[in-house]
């Protein structure tokens, strides 16, 4: 191997000679690809198709070894780091350009403790990999509702899906942590060994090291659960959420209620007829008795005249992919985030309009139902924030041409724009994109939260070794 030119952190040129090469070679169990390599340019890929940036090497961890030693070579050549997980945050910053790219994909094994219900699973896994696992022994753990997200990513920045208002956040969850600092040390975090490092690294992002492995707290679920989606023509949406505004205040914590404003995906879980058509609707989880479950979401069922109504019992693996349609990898992803406290007739026809004016079928806005155990954890036990806000809202710009970037950014936009006067004013950092600077993710943990976030940073990553995530700057350096 020849030697390489890469970028440092502070943005110079440096050469890393063979020799080099070759002892950080010498006992990694994984892959040290560069351009040119077979996998070279697999590897570099990530969900958004809009990233299109090339590491100088990108080292494939098979273990937590490996990760210490990649970390210990980067900081002994002073070389700008990127972490991939799972790959799937729209920002893309799992990838840098001209530096080293720690790449964790390929850890991804899970063990399941049927006798105190509890995960562990490395940081490459993905969702679907943990429903998988979890679900053989009938339990899962509070997560998102892509099954190709990684559960890195989502966990460290909070994560909410079907299960959190009975269960909690994914953050929420954990029990235990591994984790490689920014001095290449192995340390375990948890609520008694270094307790201030599990506070951040629940909703702090990647800001205070690479966590190798998660331990998380299972519960029983399924494997059958009373779920599904009801679509609506967007002509209705206004009607709809009248009527869902008032359905959902009595919904137990088992219900788990996330509404779209969506163009119905080319997919063959959906009629041909339906391809394309703009529409809203309300997708629903019931994770507890059938027979209950119809009784509790009869009405929504009879409400109107839906397009579509996919509401049935159905394996919560399967249930966990229901979006995996609408979110193909290899879209070009752009990403905005609101917290709202209701979904008042004005945020539904700002969105309906809006949602009218975009050039891009796949464009979508998804509202998550939060409350229940989210807002029970007193807020300041964890570093996720906001747990007082009653809904999350993604705006999602996707888009396939190149050709018209500017175009799909500024509709995300302006639809956050328009939303602004109606939201909380917090962020919810999983959701946020490259052009989130610093005063946005101030705003996403408050000012306290913020400012012992960055105490955190200044004692386990002085440098800002970490930097490229939602970053909290360190306010001073050694």
């Amino acid at each position: 191997m020849s030697s390489l030119t890469m970028l440092t952190t502070q943005y110079e040129t440096t050469n890393v000679g063979t020799s080099d090469l070759n002892k950080l070679m010498s006992n990694f169990r994984g892959e040290i690809l560069k351009h040119g390599d077979t996998g070279y340019e697999n590897a570099r890929k990530v969900w958004n198709g809009m990233i299109d940036r090339h590491p100088a090497l990108i080292v494939r961890c098979m273990g937590a070894a490996d990760v210490v030693d990649a970390v210990r070579f980067a900081r002994e050549h002073n070389l700008l780091v990127s972490i991939k997980g799972g790959g799937h945050h729209a920002s893309g910053r799992a990838v840098c350009d001209g530096g080293l790219m720690i790449d964790l994909s390929m850890m991804r094994s899970i063990h399941i403790n049927v006798h105190d219900r509890s995960a562990r699973a490395e940081a490459g896994a993905l969702l679907g990999d943990l429903d998988r696992e979890s679900q053989a022994f009938g339990l899962a753990v509070p997560a998102g509702t892509v099954s190709e997200t990684g559960i890195a990513g989502l966990t460290l920045g909070g994560g909410f899906g079907w299960l959190s208002r009975q269960h909690g956040l994914t953050c929420d969850n954990l029990i235990s942590a591994d984790v490689i600092t920014a001095d290449g040390e192995f340390v375990v975090a948890n609520a008694t060994e270094n307790a201030d490092l599990f506070w951040g690294l629940k909703g702090g992002g990647g800001n205070f090291g690479i966590v190798t492995s998660f331990n998380y707290q299972a519960h029983p679920v399924g494997p059958m659960v009373l779920a599904g989606s009801i679509f609506h023509s967007l002509d209705q949406a206004r009607s709809l959420h009248d009527f869902f505004r008032e359905f959902v205040v009595n919904l137990p914590e088992e219900v788990g209620t996330i509404s779209s404003f969506v163009s119905i995906p080319a997919s063959p879980d959906f009629p041909a007829r339906l391809h394309g058509k703009k529409a809203a609707s309300i997708s629903v989880c019931y994770a507890g008795d059938i027979e209950e479950g119809r009784r509790i979401l009869g009405p929504l069922s009879e409400y109107g005249s839906p397009l579509l109504d996919t509401i049935k019992p159905t394996p919560f693996v399967a249930h966990q992919k229901i979006f995996d349609a609408g979110a193909p990898s290899g879209l070009r992803n752009y990403e905005k985030t609101q917290y709202l406290p209701d979904l008042s007739d004005e945020v539904v026809r700002t969105i309906v309009a809006s949602l009218e004016t975009t050039s891009s079928e796949d464009s979508k806005v998804v509202i998550f139902q939060l409350g229940g155990q989210i807002s029970r954890v007193k807020d300041e036990e964890t570093a996720y924030t906001h747990r007082d806000a009653a809904y999350a809202a993604m705006i999602s710009s996707v888009w396939e041409d190149p050709n018209v970037d500017e175009e799909n950014m500024a509709w995300a936009r302006g639809l956050w724009d328009a939303l602004q006067p109606h939201s909380t004013g917090g962020y919810y950092v999983n959701f946020m994109d490259d052009d989130d600077g610093e005063e946005r993710v101030r705003a996403a943990y408050g000012p306290e939260k913020y400012a012992r976030l960055v105490e955190l940073k200044n004692k386990y990553d002085p440098t800002n070794f970490f930097r490229l995530n939602q970053n909290i700057k360190p306010d001073r350096t050694v």
